[in-house]
């Protein structure tokens, strides 16, 4: 069994073609088939149901899909490891970023702190829900993941340092039923205005829904979006109100550059909610058992900017 054998493997797993698989791969697609047939002959089983319109994994191609992330994931580390053997000249970071960061230092100060000290280290940064970037962790296609989830919500076989938390707060407009409060109840927010919500499946929307949940309440549906700062705006602006943690609303790194509440546009309030366990955790996770050079100095950068803070 052949590297190239895996990475052709994972092209047509990914694209259900070997057409366009051998065209990722820069390679004809008699070549890419031949290698494929290769693969199977060494697993002693085939990979792939072929049909005119599709292709798709048999249960030996399951399998393996994993196993072969996992096993290029670890040549790449390998490499970038020995890339960066002399001082971290080289390497590669691949880093997933959650948008809600609870924390109470800006995290473009610490990647701006990062490549400087790093100018070599090759930085990839994308964002996902949190359940999904800390399974890309485990499977190695991610090295570090800085995620909105408890402790106790980190998958088992990862390691994590809590970087922060910050309680849930509420955005209204200013003509809200319940704008002249200081704090509110989840079970208290009136109809008239609908509940502006984040992705499904994110670990933002878990907590929210969970704090209805505990004030006996429906979250409602209402209106669903995939930026934070679209949602804190859309508030603002009347169309909904909506829930988030304070740090996106206010202080270090959040989304509207606000020192205060009292700074929200067009009079829109933040309140306070009365449920203490409606917070909002920051994580960041990691497989200690590899990881990479260019990994282990950016939590060291992390650990320099403090950790286990509540904002």
């Amino acid at each position: 069994m052949e590297l190239r054998h895996l990475r052709y493997f994972l092209a047509v797993a990914e694209t259900h073609s070997f057409t366009r698989a051998a065209a990722r791969c820069y390679v004809a697609q008699s070549a890419l088939s031949q290698q494929i047939a290769r693969l199977e002959k060494d697993v002693g089983a085939p990979l792939f149901s072929r049909t005119s319109r599709s292709v798709r994994l048999t249960a030996a191609g399951d399998l393996l899909e994993p196993l072969a992330r996992r096993i290029l994931a670890d040549v790449d580390n390998a490499q970038a490891a020995l890339d960066a053997l002399a001082g971290l000249r080289r390497g590669r970071l691949r880093l997933g970023l959650v948008q809600t960061m609870a924390v109470s230092f800006d995290m473009v100060e610490v990647l701006a702190e990062y490549h400087a000290r790093h100018p070599g280290v090759d930085l990839r940064v994308s964002n996902a829900p949190s359940p999904r970037m800390a399974a890309e962790v485990l499977a190695g296609t991610l090295d570090v993941a800085l995620v909105g989830l408890g402790a106790r919500q980190v998958p088992e076989g990862l390691d994590h340092r809590v970087l922060g938390s910050a309680p849930l707060v509420v955005v209204v407009p200013h003509d809200h039923a319940l704008a002249d409060r200081e704090t509110v109840g989840l079970a208290e927010l009136p109809d008239s205005h609908p509940l502006i919500q984040f992705t499904r499946g994110t670990g933002l929307r878990r907590q929210v829904e969970a704090a209805f949940a505990r004030a006996g309440v429906p979250a409602g549906e209402h209106f669903e979006v995939g930026q934070l700062h679209d949602m804190i705006r859309l508030a603002v602006h009347g169309v909904g109100v909506t829930v988030v943690p304070r740090s996106t609303v206010v202080g270090p790194g959040s989304l509207l550059g606000l020192d205060s509440a009292d700074d929200l546009p067009r009079g829109a309030r933040m309140l306070r909610l009365t449920d203490d366990e409606a917070v909002h955790h920051i994580c960041a996770v990691y497989d200690g058992t590899r990881l990479a050079p260019a990994a282990a100095a950016f939590l060291g950068v992390l650990d320099q900017y403090g950790t286990d803070r509540s904002v």
